[in-house]
Parts: C-alpha cells; sequence; structure tokens
C-alpha cells in the first residue's frame, strides 16, 4: 500500500511538472502552440461542466454551448466601449464603458449562467434521453438567434457584427494581454493566460470530484441508473436535476468569460451547434462520468483539429492534389474517421470508469 502511495503521489508530480513546464517548451516553437494549449483548458472546463449534467445526472443536453455564450457576451459588454457607444445615458455615467474587474466578473459568469442553467432545467423534468436533447438543443439555438439579431431596434449584442475592444484580463496589476519580462525569460500573453485557465481546471476538477464523492453525486448517479428507483429512495429528483444543470453551466459561464478575455472578441459564429456536439463528443468519447477520461477527451478533440491544420499547412495537401483536396474538409473527415474507430473499439471511451469496464466483463462461472 505504502509503495502504491508512494506512486501516485510521484505520477502527481512528474503530471504537474509537465504540466507547468509545457507552455514554456510550446513557446520556443511558437505562440500558435500554446494557444492550441489554451483553448485545450478552455474545452476541458466546458466539458467538466457538460460532465456534470451527462456523465453524473445522465441528462442528455446539446445546448451547453449557450452557457458559453452567455459567460463570453457578458464579459464583452461589462468590459468594451460597447454600451457607452450604444448607449447615450450610459456613457454619461460611464464615458468609456464599465471594465469590471475579473474578480467580480468571473462570479457573476457563473451566477449568470447557473440561474439560466435551472431556467431551462425546469421545464424539461420530464423530460429524458431524445426529447431533452431536442428541447436543449432548441435552447441552444434560440440563444444563438438573439445574440445574432439583438442589435436592433436597440443594439445590445452588435449582431453577427460581434463585440470588439474587449479587455484582457489584469490581476493585481498584472495585464495578461502584454507579455510578462522576468528579465532573463519573457513570458508572452499566451502563457500567462495559460498558467491563469491551468488553474481554474485544477480548481474544477477539485470541485467535480468532490461532487463526485458527495451525497449530492450519488443522487446524480441513482437518477441517472434508474430515476423510478432514486424516487422511491427518498431522493428528490426534481431539485437534483435542477442542481445538476445549474452547477454545470457555471463551469460553461466561467469559461466564456474566459473566451472573451482571451480573444478580445466575441460573435454568435463561436457559439454554434456544432460546438456544442463537439463538447458532448469530447465527454463521450474520453469517458462518460470519469475525470481523468472527459479531460483526455477535451483535450483531444480541441486540439487534433488543429494540429490537422498545421500538418496540412506543412504538406500542402491542397496544391499536392491540384486544389481537389480542401485542406479543412481532409481535417474533419480525419476527425470524425478517427472518432468513429474509437467509438468502435472503445464503446465505453477511451478511459472509461472503473464501474462501467467491470459492467463489460463476463459473468464468472
Amino acid at each position: 500500500m505504502n509503495i502504491f502511495k508512494a506512486q501516485t503521489k510521484t505520477s502527481w508530480l512528474v503530471t504537474a511538472v509537465i504540466l507547468l513546464l509545457l507552455p514554456l517548451l510550446l513557446q520556443y516553437m511558437g505562440n500558435f502552440w500554446v494557444r492550441i494549449a489554451d483553448f485545450a483548458l478552455l474545452y476541458v472546463l466546458l466539458a467538466l461542466g457538460l460532465n456534470i449534467v451527462v456523465g453524473y445526472a445522465g441528462l442528455l443536453d446539446l445546448g451547453f454551448v449557450a452557457f458559453f455564450a452567455i459567460g463570453a457576451y457578458m464579459y464583452g459588454l461589462m468590459a468594451s466601449p460597447h454600451l457607452s457607444e450604444s448607449f447615450q445615458w450610459f456613457a454619461a455615467m460611464f464615458p468609456t464603458g464599465l471594465h469590471t474587474s475579473i474578480w467580480l466578473v468571473i462570479p457573476l459568469g457563473a451566477l449568470l449562467a447557473g440561474i439560466l442553467g435551472v431556467l431551462l432545467g425546469a421545464p424539461t423534468l420530464k423530460l429524458r434521453g431524445d426529447y431533452l436533447a431536442i428541447v436543449t438543443l432548441g435552447f441552444g439555438e434560440i440563444i444563438r438567434v438573439f445574440l445574432n439579431n439583438l442589435d436592433h431596434p436597440v443594439n445590445i449584442t452588435n449582431g453577427p457584427k460581434g463585440l470588439g475592444q474587449i479587455d484582457s484580463i489584469r490581476i493585481l496589476g498584472l495585464n495578461f494581454g502584454k507579455p510578462l519580462d522576468l528579465g532573463f525569460f519573457t513570458l508572452n500573453s499566451v502563457t500567462l493566460y495559460y498558467y491563469l485557465f491551468l488553474i481554474l481546471v485544477v480548481i474544477s476538477v477539485i470541485i467535480c470530484h468532490r461532487l463526485e464523492l458527495s451525497r449530492i453525486g450519488r443522487a446524480w448517479m441513482a437518477i441517472r441508473e434508474d430515476e423510478i428507483a432514486a424516487k422511491a429512495m427518498g431522493i428528490n429528483t426534481r431539485n437534483m436535476k435542477l442542481l445538476a444543470f445549474g452547477m454545470g453551466a457555471t463551469f460553461g459561464g466561467v469559461s466564456g468569460t474566459m473566451f472573451a478575455a482571451f480573444q478580445g472578441f466575441v460573435s454568435p459564429e463561436s457559439f454554434s451547434l456544432m460546438e456544442s456536439v463537439m463538447i458532448v463528443a469530447m465527454v463521450v468519447l474520453g469517458g462518460i462520468g470519469h475525470l481523468p477520461g472527459v479531460i483526455l477527451g477535451a483535450v483531444l478533440l480541441s486540439s487534433l483539429p488543429e494540429v490537422l491544420r498545421w500538418v496540412s499547412g506543412v504538406f500542402d495537401l491542397q496544391a499536392a492534389t491540384g486544389g481537389r483536396l480542401d485542406a479543412s474538409i481532409l481535417r474533419q473527415l480525419l476527425i470524425a474517421l478517427a472518432m468513429i474507430i474509437v467509438m468502435l473499439m472503445r464503446p465505453r471511451g477511451l478511459w472509461p470508469t472503473a464501474e462501467h469496464g467491470k459492467a463489460l466483463q463476463p459473468a464468472a462461472k
């Protein structure tokens, strides 16, 4: 047992060192690779939130990207001059915009997304499976359409043009939008954001792990396995479902605020249905309900398209085929093919839970 504990501590230490040194190594190869790591961490945050809804509570949500959009637009409105440019009465109070502190934005993003998650869950309490998926899909599309059209008669979201000039994150005088000169080494902006996103991911993993082991997590899993039996055992399935929707949505809201600050620009195109499908695919591909599997699925599916983009650029596949083979189409084809192969070879995901593995084993004779 002591040897096992020592090996576990060693593996955690090695993983921590790798994660801390990774952006420094990637920085030498170019900011492109660090940006891939940044977006991978953002998608890990989204996948962890959706895993609460899909993996723990068993509620299929195809509109999760709506909470991502809500957090992004909330930060965009609170950290850009758009409201001052659109409303004279607002410009009289805040001539250059709100420019809200990140210490206020993150809790507000989580709170707003959580409230909308509960509002989404309230009318869907009696729905499961395909019906729930259709309703949540519609919710995600409604949010995107609203964001795309709320530029008239009153310009709130700036419509398809999106919101620009969004402030970068500032913490204790440190501007994440500018490189940090340490004298002997310079940390680029994307590298600073990497460490911020990594801290948020670690906090989120701890929260999700504690939830999984808590009575609330056990109640969610009981609902996932058999809702009728869970209700018969005295579990308030209505409150537990609403809590799952709300808790999962908070992760999406926080991730959205980070996305807006990192990009400096948001538009409705970033929150399409395909984004929701990809987030669900990350959870399913990695291993539903298993935190390491969900993280693995999010990292693979978020980074693979960009790596394939680099490969297609290096080998210039479009020119090699006389323009008959479009690089973007080939990239999507390879991703879809990889997902099909993984699901055929590993139907429970790349890294399923131990319980799933035991369930697949044949009974001893």
